[in-house]
């Protein structure tokens, strides 16, 4: 159905693009604002147009769902469907900061195919294909075994003091990666308590689940992609045996803020 090798060169190509413009390597980079504190840059827009043109070329069938892209709902009728950060986490990449990655994921009939990241700042490229696992640089991953919620290591800048018994790690800007740290046994538990979107969130998903974690929307429910409302309230990427106590512990909150 696919060419993967072409795939892997197209996203490969992508994260190519964006690092020839990172101010990480002290290029300066046009950026603004599409709302107050959401800002993009004119690498986001050229990685996208990119990638539009490339995965368009290399599988015609498949619709489109890209955060720099205007919602298009003819993909709705596509039985695939592209889902595309081209740059996720913006704020790390327009600061010169390395936590970024381009995210990439096919989905079909609302579950992910096959997924790629690549944090070329980082030096990092990852895939996974349903039933098949994920690598990171080729090599397979395997999540945590953590059996207890109590001393799990979570990407944050801070924790609330009811979660004072967790253990921060260092956290990129990007989630794609914060999810893929739980696929490399990195992080324990990932979990957002916001609307998200799909994109933000399908290839490192996939990442995540194939590599043996967890993955679900705040409330332990399993996530669907390519919907009309492209959103999920929460996001829980947790080592397969804490996943059951972080619901529970969660629970409560969600069910306020959602």
């Amino acid at each position: 159905m696919i060419d993967f090798d072409r795939f892997r060169h197209i996203v490969g190509e992508a994260g190519r693009l964006a690092l020839a413009t990172w101010p990480g390597h002290g290029h300066a980079l046009e950026v603004w604002d599409k709302n107050p504190g959401n800002p993009v840059s004119a690498a986001d827009i050229a990685v996208d147009t990119y990638l539009k043109r490339e995965l368009g070329a290399l599988l015609p069938s498949a619709g489109w769902l890209s955060e720099e892209t205007a919602d298009d709902p003819a993909r709705l009728g596509k039985s695939l469907c592209w889902l595309v950060d081209p740059i996720d986490g913006t704020r790390d990449f327009v600061r010169g900061r390395p936590g970024w990655a381009v995210s990439v994921a096919l989905v079909s009939e609302g579950r992910p195919l096959i997924a790629a990241l690549d944090a070329p700042a980082r030096g990092e490229l990852w895939f996974a294909t349903a039933g098949q696992g994920a690598t990171r640089n080729g090599l397979p991953l395997r999540a945590s075994a953590r059996a207890t919620l109590a001393g799990a290591r979570v990407p944050a800048d801070a924790l609330p003091r009811v979660d004072h018994d967790l253990v921060l790690v260092d956290k990129p800007n990007s989630i794609a990666l914060r999810i893929a740290m739980v696929a490399a046994d990195e992080a324990d538990l990932l979990a957002t308590l916001r609307w998200g979107y799909e994109w933000d969130i399908a290839a490192a998903g996939l990442i995540a689940r194939e590599a043996g974690a967890a993955v679900s929307d705040a409330f332990g429910a399993p996530l669907a992609y390519n919907k009309r409302d492209p959103r999920a309230f929460g996001l829980l990427a947790a080592a397969p045996l804490i996943h059951a106590a972080a619901v529970d512990r969660l629970a409560e909150r969600a069910s306020r803020m959602a």
